[in-house]
């Protein structure tokens, strides 16, 4: 039987890099996969890709900034699937600038997809779970909130918050036997990378000093973050619970 045989499982942000390669692993251990995105028609394309594998997974809308209509898109994810048994909380966005050039409206967005994104979905699912005493959460962070990163002043700050939350739930909701755990990406090959090089005065030569300074010689890749968010959505992480890990090709290497 797979890891994750039966298994309810959200992703946010789940049409895109990381998110899609999420969706199709965890569908791939045998979870059922609501694939929540802005972009309905791409999360259907990801949710058809696994349906056409032997997969089961179904397609949300969903704005994490709208408490709302997160109400609404776990109510029918759990009305098609069933209760919700693990949570990945990988929506983001990010723009790259110096803080002093950001403006308010943008550290408004970043607030609200990054931290208040999150929470609105931990609100919605944590109760259940709860009553269930059981659960596993995977928060998606950035080793920028572990070791700051220049031009990602607000993003970080976002992020830095998403890992001290964490560990708080943890600790609230260990004895219902739910894990809330933290994956913090490297730089990795997605189009959120592709936009954030876009600001920067020549976006060739960030990727490659990105790509440079990784000891594994190379940008992550999608399937190298999934890897480690099934990972901790399984039973065999289980005994783990409030930890962070960096997936950086040795980028970051905290203690």
């Amino acid at each position: 039987m797979s890891k994750l045989q039966d298994k309810t499982v959200i992703v946010t942000g789940g049409a895109g890099g990381i998110g899609g390669a999420t969706c199709r692993r965890l569908a791939a251990e045998g979870a059922k996969v609501a694939v929540f995105d802005m972009n309905l028609e791409a999360a259907e394309k990801v949710a058809a890709d696994i349906r056409a594998n032997g997969g089961q997974a179904a397609a949300f809308k969903c704005d994490i900034t709208d408490r709302v209509a997160v109400d609404a898109a776990v109510a029918a994810t759990e009305a098609q699937l069933g209760p919700v048994d693990v949570l990945v909380n990988n929506a983001g966005w990010d723009v790259f600038k110096p803080f002093v050039k950001t403006v308010p409206a943008e550290w408004e967005r970043l607030i609200a997809i990054n931290l208040t994104g999150a929470l609105h979905m931990l609100h919605a699912v944590l109760p259940g779970m709860s009553e269930r005493k059981s659960g596993r959460i995977v928060n998606i962070a950035s080793d920028a909130a572990r070791g700051g990163s220049s031009g990602e002043a607000v993003y970080s700050a976002c992020k830095g918050g998403l890992v001290a939350l964490s560990k708080t739930l943890a600790r609230e909701h260990a004895r219902h036997n739910i894990t809330v755990n933290v994956v913090c990406p490297g730089p990795t090959d997605t189009a959120l990378l592709a936009g954030v090089a876009e600001g920067a005065r020549d976006p060739a030569k960030l990727i490659e000093a990105f790509r440079s300074a990784i000891p594994l010689g190379r940008l992550g890749q999608p399937d190298d973050l999934a890897s480690a968010i099934a990972f901790f959505a399984s039973d065999d992480a289980s005994f783990i619970t409030g930890q962070v890990i960096s997936v950086s090709g040795g980028l970051t290497m905290h203690g």
